[in-house]
């Protein structure tokens, strides 16, 4: 025993665990005044804003939720969402954000799986929510309607008792539950699977701290930023942002509808400094016609996350008044956790250059203890040259607690002390990492390794694509061929022909697609293109 063991313990004056519950608290003394929620023409202090997040706790309690009780939300980006993240952890709950564009089914297994108790459900989504309610096999929780005030929508009451009246009823000072260890659940997310049930990934106070203040530095985030939330909050808890803006006395912007004429008028009318989103939230703001576009009066920094933003992208971004940064994580990481952290010599090299080091996945957050790229089966890491393929691996205090209620997956997923991530990619000699593809959507042609990734970069040059997919085509010479599907943009036209001589103009002779299917690419609510189901219809072409 060391003499720093000795009468130097853990007391209450030395320790407090770590939660992101605190931030809120601190930016309600510090700034009670000051916007933290622009919903529509409403405005919410901060001072408002955590009374009302103690109110929400402290109705919860009444109701007869009791800690570690599971709190499901069925909602848009609305200022309820927010007061959720805090206030359903705020008396010992864990939140429950559920993805409103899945099916009655899923949404139902999800309410059954994490035993909800009590269920928040905006009245656009009712009909979701009653089918689902009805597909439980379990206890029916509590319902409570958000009837949003600022935008009316169409859709049935559930329930009589309506949200505003619910957190009415609570104690504006309540005295909140601090966790009493920092590795208590505070969030559920489940996964979008392609196959089978989703599962439940679990976050703790810990992690959501650790990641809120890594967003800060990742997004370069100064005092009181302007937030514009195009990101579902259901999506990883919205990459942890509820609580990384709280931090820093950010103005949450919430967005009900990710439309172009809302988000421009967002982006002008409120100076917003910073947003995140899928490259589908790229696309309907470049898009968007001439008319709808306002002009900025700052660099707005757009964080961005799922596949590489194209060269060509990326490039109009910057015209339009965005600097993009490019982040990767999963629902199992806290949302991103890596960053392309760009450095000051890159911004004289060339477009194409440029772009090339904007399309990496980059370094680890700073919360991350480590991050690298490793041969599945050895557990070796590969060489960082920037070739050798292997699978991105994450260690650290911003991965998930595991899967709820299933051992298995959580063993597997963290099998040799890594989290696997299932995709693929390659370490660059500076130590930035940089995906190829997800394991199962490389494509392998006569034994030739098939980057899907990059060959949808050159797809995405070509002036008339909107937005492609590349997925592998089952071949009886080849074992496996790349088949594109293509969108176009509005207003333009371009022939199968067109766009496969494109491609011999800017891959290798095996890497060009044998097929192009024209057609609206499949998207999940956050954007990212369902692979699955283009490789189902590639089997058809």
């Amino acid at each position: 025993m060391s003499i720093y063991d000795v009468d130097l313990d853990k007391t209450a004056a030395n320790y407090q665990p770590l939660t992101p519950l605190s931030f809120l608290a601190r930016s309600a003394s510090v700034y009670p005044e000051h916007t933290a929620i622009i919903h529509g023409k409403q405005r919410t202090s901060y001072a408002a804003f955590y009374a009302r997040a103690r109110k929400l706790a402290s109705a919860l309690v009444k109701a007869g939720i009791k800690k570690g009780d599971t709190v499901s939300a069925i909602l848009a980006n609305t200022p309820a969402m927010l007061e959720c993240h805090y206030g359903v952890p705020m008396m010992g709950g864990v939140l429950n954000t559920l993805n409103t564009r899945l099916d009655a089914a899923t949404i139902g297994f999800s309410l059954d799986h994490a035993e909800t108790k009590l269920l928040i459900v905006d009245k656009e989504f009712a009909g979701l929510a009653e089918a689902a309610i009805q597909l439980m096999k379990g206890s029916k929780p509590i319902v409570v309607d958000y009837v949003d005030p600022e935008f009316p929508v169409e859709g049935a009451r559930l329930s009589s008792i309506e949200y505003e009246q619910f957190v009415s009823g609570g104690d504006a000072d309540f005295e909140w539950l601090w966790p009493a260890d920092e590795w208590e659940a505070i969030s559920l997310n489940y996964t979008s699977g392609t196959t089978g049930n989703p599962k439940g990934v679990v976050y703790h106070h810990r992690g959501a701290y650790l990641m809120g203040s890594g967003n800060v530095l990742a997004g370069n985030l100064p005092r009181h930023p302007v937030y514009l939330w195009t990101l579902p909050m259901f999506h990883c808890n919205g990459w942890c942002f509820p609580w990384a803006i709280s931090l820093v006395a950010g103005t949450h912007v919430t967005l009900r509808w990710v439309r172009s004429n809302l988000i421009w008028n967002a982006l002008a009318d409120n100076n917003v400094t910073h947003l995140c989103g899928a490259p589908i939230v790229m696309s309907t703001i470049l898009n968007a016609p001439e008319t709808e576009k306002r002009r900025l009066a700052h660099t707005v920094q757009f964080l961005t996350a799922a596949a590489p933003p194209p060269e060509a992208v990326l490039s109009a971004m910057a015209e339009q008044g965005f600097n993009v940064t490019h982040l990767y994580g999963l629902t199992e990481t806290y949302g991103p956790a890596t960053v392309n952290d760009w450095k000051a010599e890159w911004e004289a090299l060339d477009g194409p250059a440029r772009a090339k080091m904007k399309s990496r996945q980059g370094v680890r957050y700073h919360p991350l203890e480590d991050l690298t790229v490793m041969d599945p089966e050895t557990m070796e890491r590969v060489p960082a040259d920037g070739e050798t393929l292997g699978e991105v691996m994450f260690r650290g205090n911003v991965v998930m607690k595991g899967y709820l209620k299933n051992p298995k997956a959580t063993a597997e997923a963290f099998k040799g002390g890594w989290f696997h991530s299932g995709d693929l990619g390659v370490m660059h000699a500076d130590q930035y990492i940089q995906l190829k593809d997800r394991s199962k959507d490389i494509i392998i042609s006569g034994g030739e390794n098939i980057s899907s990734i990059e060959v949808e970069d050159c797809l995405y040059k070509h002036p008339a694509i909107q937005a492609a997919a590349v997925v592998a085509k089952p071949d009886e010479k080849w074992g496996e061929t790349p088949c594109a599907f293509v969108e176009l943009k509005p207003g333009k036209a371009a022939s199968a022909e067109d766009i496969l001589e494109w491609c011999r103009n800017g891959l290798a002779k095996f890497k060009v697609p044998k097929y192009v299917v024209f057609t609206e690419l499949p998207k999940t609510s956050t954007g990212k293109i369902q692979k699955y189901k283009l490789r189902e219809k590639a089997k058809e072409v």
